[in-house]
């Protein structure tokens, strides 16, 4: 029995070698615009589409496989009987595969300069038509979107002289996969274009698979790692990888909170996480300085654990990191002799991420719960300077101010209930995750203790992500010589609070906002 196929691709890749193929084998070839001439200068017999419509292509190729006879040749039921009586009356006749990809319009919008009617004019119509058709009636019509599934078809056609149900079927879903990206792909881009960053009414979104994972959070969980579309500057989808093996689940959700913390500073930092909560944060006058101070803030969690930097990582800094086992290093850039230093160790996962520091002021923050998504904007904000208010006898110092904003950066990425001791750009203990916040306000004290003595912890400042429910929290860190605290406030309790700070000439200032994470 004969067979038609009609093709029309933008991605071209193995398209010659496979209509060959089909001719080889007997199928007729229909075709378009700029995939006619390139199949006919190849030496490839092919059809042209006016030639089956008796329509000439028109409106720049805007239309021309917008016709009765494309459609009808596609959405025909072979076994039934009216359908093939009316194709029969009409002169028509079938087509029994498509080969179809989209006009390029993710390649257009990621294009630095690209125009609006530039975007529009790359908005394909026939192509998904064509798609929706075929694969409509997959039963009787096999329709190919993806180069890599050529070969799948050809062995079919050449071991039974026909494509299976079951990979037509196949076919089928990837083509409404295909196409439903396409289409949340272009409204995504429409909606910006109008700037409009509101919550809609039926949202929608579109990720492209990185990479499948060995496993998820644990062994038995399947996982892969996927990338929004055109969103990904400064994020861990942008990374290079230049060292060691692929990243794991675990791998991405740490090293992106970690990225997240990284974001709040400017001056030479470094950000060390363990399981998605940060362990050590130090910044100075320079990349080394930062990582001591981090690495000294907590020398056991930070074993086996993610370092971020938002500078440039040179010798001295890659070989004090060599000293310990890491699992992530990520920085914008390395000087030759570091990445030597940090490359000799191979299972050490060493990245380079451009423009590290980029916050993308529409990022959207999406947890899925069950039967349903969760969705709020990112929470960017640090505080509103005017919003600050002193509200004990004695201000903060300059550099008690320094501190309070630093340790304030840091409990806004740490688990609720979060507590965050710092001193002198270094953090001193973190407390998270916590069912309370006294348990979270002793466990940043005590960890703070441990790996830095009772000097250390003496003089820092304390910053809480919500307000004190207590003044028990406040009490402790009196004991532990905490000479200023940055709060929400909000409480009904907030004078018990404000006496204890006042009594022990400790300094407090309110936000007026929170930073819960959960």
């Amino acid at each position: 029995m004969k067979m038609r196929a009609l093709i029309s691709v933008s991605d071209k890749t193995g398209i010659v070698a496979f209509a060959k193929a089909l001719r080889e084998l007997g199928v007729e070839i229909i075709s378009t615009g700029g995939t006619y001439h390139t199949l006919q200068q190849e030496g490839v017999e092919v059809i042209g589409i006016s030639e089956v419509t008796g329509f000439p292509e028109c409106l720049d190729g805007r239309v021309k496989t917008l016709h009765p006879a494309i459609h009808a040749g596609l959405l025909n039921i072979r076994a039934n009987e009216e359908h093939q009586k009316q194709m029969k009356e009409l002169g028509l006749e079938n087509i029994d595969m498509v080969v179809v990809n989209l006009y390029p319009f993710k390649a257009t919008i990621l294009k630095p300069d690209v125009t609006l009617k530039e975007a529009i004019e790359n908005i394909d119509i026939g192509g998904p038509t064509m798609l929706r058709s075929a694969a409509k009636n997959n039963q009787d019509v096999a329709v190919i979107v993806d180069p890599a599934d050529y070969a799948v078809v050809l062995n079919e056609l050449k071991a039974n002289k026909e494509v299976s149900t079951e990979t037509k079927f196949y076919l089928a879903t990837k083509v409404f996969e295909h196409t439903a990206n396409y289409d949340s792909m272009i409204a995504t881009y429409l909606r910006k274009q109008r700037g409009d960053y509101s919550l809609p009414e039926k949202f929608t979104m579109t990720f492209e698979k990185v990479q499948d994972m060995r496993y998820g959070e644990n062994p038995h969980q399947q996982a892969a790692f996927y990338q929004e579309v055109g969103a990904t500057k400064g994020t861990l989808a942008a990374a290079k990888q230049l060292n060691g093996k692929e990243l794991s689940y675990n791998n991405i959700n740490d090293a992106n909170g970690a990225l997240e913390l990284l974001k709040e500073f400017t001056e030479p930092t470094i950000v060390a996480v363990k399981h998605a909560n940060p362990c050590g944060v130090g910044s100075g006058k320079t990349i080394f300085e930062a990582y001591k101070k981090a690495y000294k803030a907590d020398p056991i969690s930070i074993f086996g654990g993610i370092v971020v930097s938002n500078q440039n990582i040179d010798k001295q800094t890659a070989e004090e990191m060599a000293k310990i086992f890491l699992e992530i290093v990520i920085a914008p850039s390395y000087d030759e002799a570091a990445l030597e230093v940090l490359c000799a160790k191979k299972n050490l996962r060493v990245l380079q991420l451009d423009h590290i520091d980029y916050v993308n002021p529409h990022m959207l923050d999406m947890k899925k719960v069950g039967g349903g998504l969760i969705v709020q904007d990112k929470d960017l904000t640090l505080l509103v300077e005017e919003d600050l208010k002193v509200v004990t006898d004695r201000a903060p110092s300059e550099e008690e101010m320094k501190d309070l904003l630093f340790a304030w950066k840091l409990v806004k990425h740490v688990k609720s209930n979060g507590i965050a001791l710092a001193k002198e750009g270094q953090s001193i203990g973190m407390g998270g995750g916590q069912t309370n916040r006294i348990w979270a306000t002793k466990q940043a004290l005590e960890h703070g203790l441990e790996f830095l003595g009772k000097e250390g912890v003496k003089g820092s400042v304390l910053a809480s992500d919500a307000f004190f429910p207590f003044d028990d929290c406040v009490k402790a860190a009196v004991e532990y010589g905490i000479t200023a605290i940055i709060q929400p406030g909000g409480s009904v309790r907030d004078e018990d609070s404000i006496k204890v700070c006042n009594a022990h000439n400790i300094a407090m200032l309110f936000t007026g906002m929170r930073h819960f994470k959960h």
